[in-house]
């Protein structure tokens, strides 16, 4: 434990942004998780729909610093490809 007050204050913030961290990163694996179920079915409207939920949400999450932002990026050039169907060259 702490002895200091502003170390008893930075260990109490600290604990409520690792909450809060933790249930944006939950809600953003969620959505990706979705769009990949959706990507597997046969609605193409429920698709895009996912999709641009899921990018909405690694912007945001990038944008707030939950994940850096090349990361983002990543994700969602990865999530693109699952979108149309064509020649894939690794």
């Amino acid at each position: 434990m702490p002895n200091k007050n502003s170390a008893k204050k930075a260990m109490r913030q600290n604990a409520k942004r690792r909450l809060l961290n933790r249930s944006q990163r939950s809600i953003l694996r969620t959505s990706i998780k979705k769009f990949r179920l959706a990507a597997q079915g046969d609605d193409p409207q429920a698709t895009q729909s996912a999709f641009r939920l899921a990018v909405k949400r690694l912007d945001q999450a990038a944008a707030k610093g939950l994940i850096h932002k090349n990361a983002a990026a990543r994700t969602k050039s990865r999530l693109s490809k699952h979108l149309s169907p064509g020649p894939v060259s690794s």
